[in-house]
Protein backbone atom coordinates (compact mmCIF):
# COMPACT_ATOMS: atom_id res chain seq x y z
CA UNK A 1 0.00 0.00 0.00
CA UNK A 2 1.16 3.74 -0.96
CA UNK A 3 1.77 6.12 1.37
CA UNK A 4 -0.84 8.29 -0.44
CA UNK A 5 -3.45 4.69 -0.43
CA UNK A 6 -2.90 5.03 3.63
CA UNK A 7 -3.89 8.67 3.17
CA UNK A 8 -6.85 8.30 1.30
CA UNK A 9 -8.03 5.84 3.46
CA UNK A 10 -7.42 7.63 6.79
CA UNK A 11 -9.00 10.78 5.66
CA UNK A 12 -11.87 7.96 4.55
CA UNK A 13 -13.07 7.08 7.99
CA UNK A 14 -15.45 8.80 10.62
CA UNK A 15 -13.53 11.48 12.83
CA UNK A 16 -13.57 8.78 16.00
CA UNK A 17 -11.84 6.01 14.03
CA UNK A 18 -8.92 8.65 12.88
CA UNK A 19 -8.87 9.69 16.65
CA UNK A 20 -7.84 6.10 17.48
CA UNK A 21 -5.65 5.95 14.73
CA UNK A 22 -3.45 9.07 15.51
CA UNK A 23 -3.53 8.09 19.12
CA UNK A 24 -2.36 4.73 18.21
CA UNK A 25 0.53 5.87 15.96
CA UNK A 26 1.63 9.18 18.65
CA UNK A 27 1.65 5.87 21.16
CA UNK A 28 3.38 3.95 18.49
CA UNK A 29 6.54 6.36 18.21
CA UNK A 30 7.94 8.96 20.28
CA UNK A 31 10.49 9.80 18.68
CA UNK A 32 9.02 13.09 17.97
CA UNK A 33 8.82 13.90 21.00
CA UNK A 34 12.15 16.03 22.66
CA UNK A 35 13.33 13.91 24.85
CA UNK A 36 13.69 17.49 27.59
CA UNK A 37 9.63 17.43 27.31
CA UNK A 38 9.54 13.56 28.01
CA UNK A 39 11.67 14.39 31.14
CA UNK A 40 9.69 17.34 31.58
CA UNK A 41 6.24 15.14 32.14
CA UNK A 42 8.52 12.16 33.96
CA UNK A 43 8.78 15.68 36.66
CA UNK A 44 5.48 16.54 37.06
CA UNK A 45 3.97 12.88 37.94
CA UNK A 46 6.77 12.24 40.20
CA UNK A 47 5.99 15.60 41.96
CA UNK A 48 9.27 17.48 41.89
CA UNK A 49 7.74 20.80 40.54
CA UNK A 50 6.67 23.79 42.15
CA UNK A 51 4.35 26.64 41.82
CA UNK A 52 4.99 29.33 39.57
CA UNK A 53 4.22 31.75 41.61
CA UNK A 54 7.30 30.64 43.62
CA UNK A 55 9.19 29.89 40.65
CA UNK A 56 8.63 33.46 39.63
CA UNK A 57 9.23 35.27 43.02
CA UNK A 58 12.70 33.63 44.49
CA UNK A 59 15.80 32.76 43.31
CA UNK A 60 16.84 29.22 42.68
CA UNK A 61 18.56 27.46 45.12
CA UNK A 62 22.40 27.89 45.01
CA UNK A 63 22.04 31.33 43.45
CA UNK A 64 23.79 34.24 45.40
Amino acid sequence: MSADQLIAEFKALPPDQRRQVVEAILLEDESWVPESFRQGMEDIAQGRTVPMETALSRKPPGEA
